[in-house]
């Protein structure tokens, strides 16, 4: 099959490392012609179980893997959750375990440490022209997240738990209300400063953009935001079409809030978190009102951050907090302006705690950023600007 040329990128002059995790040898030939036609990739490893993959990387210490969920012995969830114990290393992950019905293994993925998320092609999907187009993206991906900073990941603690693949959608149970599935919320924790300087106001919404290690810092943040809160909440998160409604449950079973996947039509909520559809920007009108829009065929990143945080300024105004989380480029940085242009006050994601300072970068770089603060700080500065000092129960 002949691959395209990867586009023209800034590249560091060393290529990045590659360790290939999959059962299935025409994947990992797939995967070996994608790597070998970019020479910002190299190929360093091959595994076809979780148990090779760890030793593996411990070994060849790669700067990125690419594995599938599907494997044997150990299933890909666990071997993330071993890697990033032992060794913690960047992981991309390539599945047809984590689209369809099976989409919240994207969440769970996330959750034990994965960088981000990308399904197999299907069968629909298998022309020469797709296949291709689909190459490029997929080497995309490895080089953005071979560059991504990580972390021993908390669920590594676990010790060997068995995580397992999912093969149907989280649900709640059919009439339990929400608080039997929701834990109550943390404990509040302060500012580290001593004097803030952050007084209380009217916030109708808070708006929340994020990327590359957006899922588990939205964990974090939101499971601090308490169960009484007034304000809505919107998140604008990058993720790959089919993906998010497994990342709404995903978050909605860790916080105190109701989580929900927004759609034309409605509204945002007082005391609910909505997130942006995949594969649409998120507009939001007078009265909290949202559409939901195709973006134009020049937008990169979807759904957009810009978009969403744009409109939001003008419905909005000061009535409105805006902020920026972890993740790769610019989208966010020019919203955010404008939101603190029109009285909005603005939060960025300091360098320390972002798995990728690119998009709080950026906003700093415009001046579109009130206080720049370490995530997590930034839950205790959300309940002082909406009045909420203590965690509702």
């Amino acid at each position: 099959m002949a691959l395209p040329p990867p586009s023209a990128e800034p590249n560091s002059t060393a290529p990045v490392s590659v360790v290939v995790v999959d059962d299935s040898s025409v994947q990992r030939r797939f995967a070996r012609m994608v790597i070998d036609g970019d020479p910002g990739l190299a190929l360093v490893g091959e595994a076809r179980t979780g148990s090779d993959a760890i030793a593996l990387v411990e070994r060849l210490r790669p700067q990125v893997v690419l594995m599938d969920l599907h494997l044997p012995m150990m299933n890909g969830i666990e071997a993330i959750e071993r890697i990033m114990a032992v060794r913690p290393t960047p992981i991309l992950v390539y599945s047809s375990f984590v689209d369809g019905d099976d989409r919240e293994n994207a969440a769970a993925a996330l959750a034990a440490g994965a960088v981000d998320v990308m399904a197999k092609p299907g069968a629909p999907d298998g022309g020469p022209a797709n296949l291709e187009q689909y190459a490029e993206s997929l080497r995309r991906r490895l080089r953005l997240v071979g560059r991504v900073k990580v972390i021993t990941h908390p669920r590594a603690r676990l010790g060997g738990a068995g995580a397992q693949l999912s093969t149907h959608r989280l649900r709640r149970p059919a009439g339990a209300p929400a608080t039997e599935v929701r834990r109550s919320a943390p404990a509040p924790v302060p500012l580290a400063t001593t004097d803030s300087g952050l007084t209380a106001r009217r916030v109708k919404v808070i708006a929340i953009g994020a990327s590359t290690g957006g899922p588990q810092a939205l964990a974090t943040l939101l499971s601090e935001l308490p169960a009484d809160l007034e304000s809505a909440v919107v998140v604008i998160q990058h993720m790959a079409d089919g993906f998010m409604e497994g990342l709404a449950g995903w978050l909605d079973g860790l916080c105190p809030l109701p989580v929900a996947v927004g759609s034309s039509g409605k509204r945002l909520l007082p005391g609910t978190v909505t997130v942006a559809p995949s594969g649409l920007n998120l507009v939001v009108h007078d009265q909290l009102r949202v559409t939901t829009e195709e973006p134009p065929r020049s937008q990169y990143h979807v759904p957009g951050i810009d978009v969403t945080f744009g409109s939001l300024a003008d419905a909005v105004g000061a009535q409105a907090v805006g902020l920026l989380l972890t993740g790769m480029g610019r989208d966010g940085a020019a919203g955010l302006k404008r939101m603190r242009e029109r009285g909005a006050f603005t939060i960025a994601q300091d360098e320390e705690t972002c798995a990728v300072y690119g998009m709080p970068a950026a906003a700093m770089a415009v001046d579109a950023v009130d206080r720049q603060l370490p995530l997590g700080e930034i839950g205790a500065a959300l309940r002082q600007l909406t009045g909420n000092d203590g965690a509702a129960t």
